[in-house]
């Protein structure tokens, strides 16, 4: 069985993660990846953390460690809402699941995001996860029903979105690809 010792004794160049017992280890993003995750970041953090331009409430952050259960899970963006988390905790990570997860999807990384970790998050109670793919510019948004997601919208390419949970403001797409 993988202890969070093994975890942490990865070199500072790889992300990992404990998902169901699995020891799950990857280098650092690619480039189109970290270009739709920091973007996407950009145009919520303003709105929805800080509420300049919308209607704030949140806690909003890049790649939080999520320990859930016995599952450690490294979202490249997630959120929680204040009402629900009043303070960011003092621990390097995060016992609570937030209230929305995005995963940013490569080649390397989408079988796990999609069959190992979307499960997890459902059944430890995130509400909504967000599926971004910067190849095809896809992003895809569940939503939790009773531990089984239920994919309630679809959008690409250049298009304006609204999305819960941040449908309050629009999102254009098309700064999200490289």
């Amino acid at each position: 069985m993988t202890t969070y010792d093994d975890l942490c004794a990865l070199p500072p160049n790889r992300v990992g993660e404990i998902v169901r017992g699995v020891l799950y280890s990857q280098p650092r993003p690619a480039p189109r990846h970290v270009r739709s995750s920091s973007m996407l970041g950009g145009k919520l953090i303003p709105r929805f953390d800080e509420g300049d331009g919308g209607p704030g409430g949140w806690w909003i952050l890049d790649e939080p460690e999520l320990h859930l259960d016995d599952d450690v899970l490294v979202p490249d963006l997630a959120g929680w809402r204040r009402e629900r988390m009043p303070v960011l905790p003092d621990t390097a990570w995060f016992d609570l699941a937030p209230d929305w997860v995005c995963e940013i999807l490569s080649p390397g990384t989408a079988r796990l995001d999609r069959i190992e970790k979307m499960p997890i998050y459902a059944a430890a109670g995130v509400r909504r996860l967000w599926l971004i793919d910067p190849l095809p510019r896809t992003l895809e948004a569940y939503e939790n029903q009773q531990g089984n997601w239920l994919r309630i919208a679809a959008h690409a390419d250049q298009e304006q979105v609204r999305v819960p949970p941040f449908d309050a403001v629009a999102i254009d797409l098309g700064g999200l690809w490289a």
